[in-house]
């Protein structure tokens, strides 16, 4: 009988090859799991008119961890459509968008960047509250005491396990009433952890020091849109988002993702990338406590990444093929 069950999510586009991929490398390095393909996404949507079925409801619920490929949302959302993975962030209450930033041996990569943000994953402007009167359009923005306090805790204790060092990044100066209540419920919460080293900067301030001098973070916490931002250009300092994975974490579900999109343009050409979904399977192995086989299929990334061969977005010639191979060949 299998140690865990794993419930497959491939999405759109690319996501179904890099799903595949990754679903290789895991075998390869020794995972013992049982896989439970399930299905959500605009293709989806599509072809039946709901872009999360009931049959993927229940494979979340029941298997240990979902791992899932790519998404499309459409700048133009047809009558109807949630966005698959926000929906299930939304449903399962999967507060914490984990995402490591962590330098890798690719072309261009900032040297000695380690850290990681954590973005509030159901609430802010992303609740998708919005209306239209005439040619004014108005969105409306979540922030709770609760949820507040609950994502800074988690950062906290994520910290405490790394270099002990947290930064609350706000927009409080600007947005006190909000931002602020954000800013004050994870201060006064967080304040008298002995150990714990706690800052706070403004978000236009932190998007140039992430460029300036990454080195100096560890931990960074904040809402849900200026997370989205925020890891995006921390994915730049090491490699772009081909090498960007995160994990959305509740009390109960874990979701372990990459960062990229479901890149239409390239899909069924066998030339993605799935270095990201394969870190991806890094997040959820140690979620899961499988910490000797992260560590073997990261260490497996880093010395492919060094000895090639790479994709074409890591300046490479190698397809998704040739470059899965490989990697399980280094493991």
């Amino acid at each position: 009988m299998a140690k865990h069950r794993i419930a497959l999510i491939e999405g759109d586009g690319i996501g179904h090859e890099v799903i595949l991929a990754a679903r290789r490398v895991l075998d390869a390095a020794g995972f013992d799991a049982e896989y439970v393909d399930a299905q959500a996404g605009y293709e989806y949507f599509l072809e039946h008119g709901t872009s999360v079925p009931d049959a993927t409801y229940e494979a979340v619920e029941n298997t240990d961890a979902t791992l899932f490929g790519a998404a499309t949302s459409p700048t133009d959302k047809p009558a109807g459509f949630k966005g698959a993975i926000r929906h299930l962030r939304q449903k399962y209450g999967l507060y914490a968008n984990v995402r490591p930033t962590k330098t890798r041996p690719v072309p261009g990569a900032f040297e000695n960047v380690d850290l990681v943000l954590v973005r509030e994953n159901t609430q802010g402007l992303y609740v998708e509250q919005e209306r239209r009167y005439g040619d004014t359009a108005i969105a409306d923005t979540v922030i709770t005491k609760d949820a507040s306090q609950r994502i800074g805790r988690y950062a906290a204790n994520l910290a405490l396990q790394r270099r002990k060092k947290l930064t609350v990044v706000h927009k409080a100066n600007v947005l006190p009433v909000t931002q602020g209540l954000f800013l004050n419920t994870i201060m006064d919460d967080v304040a008298g952890i002995q150990g714990l080293n706690v800052g706070t900067m403004i978000v236009d301030n932190a998007a140039m020091q992430l460029v300036r001098n990454p080195q100096q973070f560890d931990v960074l916490v904040m809402t849900n849109m200026f997370g989205d931002i925020l890891s995006d250009l921390a994915a730049g300092l090491v490699g772009g988002l081909g090498i960007a994975a995160s994990g959305n974490i509740g009390d109960k579900f874990g979701i372990f993702e990459s960062v990229h999109g479901s890149a239409p343009d390239i899909a069924g050409q066998g030339v993605a990338n799935p270095t990201a979904t394969v870190l991806a399977a890094v997040l959820m192995l140690q979620h899961l406590g499988e910490t000797e086989l992260a560590a073997k299929i990261d260490n497996a990334v880093n010395t492919l990444l060094t000895e090639g061969p790479r994709t074409r977005d890591l300046g490479g010639t190698a397809g998704t093929e040739e470059f899965t191979k490989a990697l399980i060949g280094y493991m």
